[in-house]
């Protein structure tokens, strides 16, 4: 649970400071993934699920 809360965590540390810091930015890329097809956006969503979840497993490797 704690590693659940620390992950959240991070994603919306992460997402506020891409807000913060960049809010044009942020619309161009809203703008791009709108003209992406669904499939598009359906295989960007399940390699960040991937790639999240292999970098979970790999810091309860290490030890976090």
């Amino acid at each position: 649970m704690t590693l659940l809360l620390l992950g959240l965590g991070l994603v919306l540390v992460i997402e506020g400071l891409v807000l913060a810091l960049a809010p044009l930015r942020m619309e161009d890329m809203l703008r791009l993934l709108a003209g992406l097809s669904q499939d598009q956006r359906r295989v960007m969503g399940l390699l960040a699920v991937a790639v999240g979840t292999g970098l979970v497993l790999l810091a309860r490797y290490l030890g976090a």
